[in-house]
């Protein structure tokens, strides 16, 4: 059976996950403030950085208002986005997270606001065209001025109780939704309102989420090593609970998959929010799903490492015409390091099926490597997509 498309743009597929993590978020605190769940305040604080993270990246959007996407402020967006991937996996008190995230809700919501109010092409001209842009007006507005409370409440949390706190984070959340729910009408009935990424980096949203997965592998890889050594803590419900929602942002985003990409239907998207869930409960509340969620992330690395094999055997072995064509060095570089990563994912589930077949050390230096070979691959791509007009290279070499 054929499932109908599902038009979701990549802004308002973050909006609905940021608007998840604060729902999810605001909900748990009630319990957490009875004492009768565990809370990990370092996985939250990660995972929010992690997504303004991917905002820069893909779409230049920042807390100072929308920039042109240059190579400075990928720069930025991978610094912050590494920075969100070590606070989630190190549960050390560490003050720079919490700040930082001051800046991108306090002044930065307060910056966004005022940008909202005295723009030409924002206030003033929603206002004039009436109708389902009233809304918009209403539901940036509230979005700002709660993230102006947020920066407020990280910088002195003992203004509110926790309960207090919860609700607030909760209006948040339903504030985040029904933007992204405007946004999405307002995209669907106005299809020209809808601006693509400006500047001089031309990287695609399946390349930034390529490049997000290759600094988490390599990230998490690096810091397995001192962790096995005993030099530092770690925290693997957040590592998977990570995982888990940069699955579910390139299921809403492009449609792919660990086991690969498929046509972004309905069926498809709401598999994609269930992982994003899972994941934003894993980040927050510790061990909670580990186990459930160590056998997911293994079959899917076993699956999807496997079926990629699969398909590049019968594209390149079982086609006799492609025998004949010499293919050029480049493309020879693309098999080779698809191969090397598909075969590393399998053994890296393995190794999470099927605990002590991999020693810990050697897990580590797995993830490097397939960090590395991510982003050589990321390397390789853009210089294909470079080339594709001049070689006449076909699009389905990725």
């Amino acid at each position: 059976m054929k499932f109908k498309e599902a038009d979701l743009p990549l802004e308002v597929a973050i909006l609905v996950i940021c608007g998840m993590v604060m729902l999810i978020t605001g909900g748990l605190l009630f319990p957490v403030s009875q004492g009768t769940l565990p809370y990990y305040e370092n996985g939250l604080y990660g995972l929010l950085l992690i997504i303004f993270a991917l905002q820069m990246i893909t779409a230049g959007k920042t807390p100072l208002g929308d920039m042109h996407r240059s190579k400075p402020l990928l720069a930025v967006g991978v610094l912050i986005a590494a920075a969100g991937i070590v606070t989630c996996f190190i549960p050390v008190l560490n003050p720079l997270p919490r700040f930082l995230l001051f800046l991108c809700f306090g002044p930065g919501g307060l910056l966004l606001f005022l940008q909202m109010l005295f723009a030409r092409d924002k206030f003033r001209r929603w206002v004039q065209y009436g109708g389902i842009f009233r809304y918009l007006i209403f539901g940036c507005g509230s979005v700002y001025v709660l993230s102006m409370i947020i920066g407020l409440l990280l910088w002195k949390r003992s203004l509110l109780t926790t309960p207090m706190m919860a609700v607030v984070v909760i209006l948040f959340g339903i504030a985040i939704s029904f933007l992204a729910g405007v946004l999405w009408k307002i995209y669907l009935r106005y299809p020209e309102a809808e601006r693509g990424p400006e500047g001089d980096v031309g990287l695609s949203t399946d390349h930034a989420l390529l490049m997000l997965m290759g600094v988490f592998l390599l990230l998490l890889g690096v810091l397995l090593i001192p962790v096995n050594l005993g030099l530092l803590p770690f925290s693997g419900s957040a590592q998977l609970g990570l995982l888990m929602v940069i699955f579910s942002i390139q299921m809403l985003a492009s449609g792919s998959t660990p086991i690969g990409t498929f046509t972004r239907s309905w069926p498809l998207l709401g598999f994609g929010l269930l992982f994003a869930a899972s994941g934003i409960v894993s980040c927050i509340i510790p061990d909670i799903l580990v186990s459930t969620l160590t056998v997911v992330v293994g079959i899917l690395n076993i699956l999807g490492g496997a079926i990629a094999l699969a398909k590049m055997w019968d594209t390149r072995f079982r086609k006799p015409d492609d025998q004949s064509k010499t293919l050029p060095p480049i493309v020879v570089r693309l098999f080779a390091a698809q191969l090397t990563m598909n075969l590393l994912s399998i053994i890296f589930g393995s190794s999470m099926l099927i605990p002590g077949l991999v020693h810990g050390l050697v897990v580590g230096v797995i993830l490097v490597a397939n960090g590395c070979v991510l982003l050589y691959l990321l390397r390789i791509l853009l210089l294909l997509d470079n080339m594709r007009g001049d070689m006449g290279l076909p699009d389905n070499l990725e």
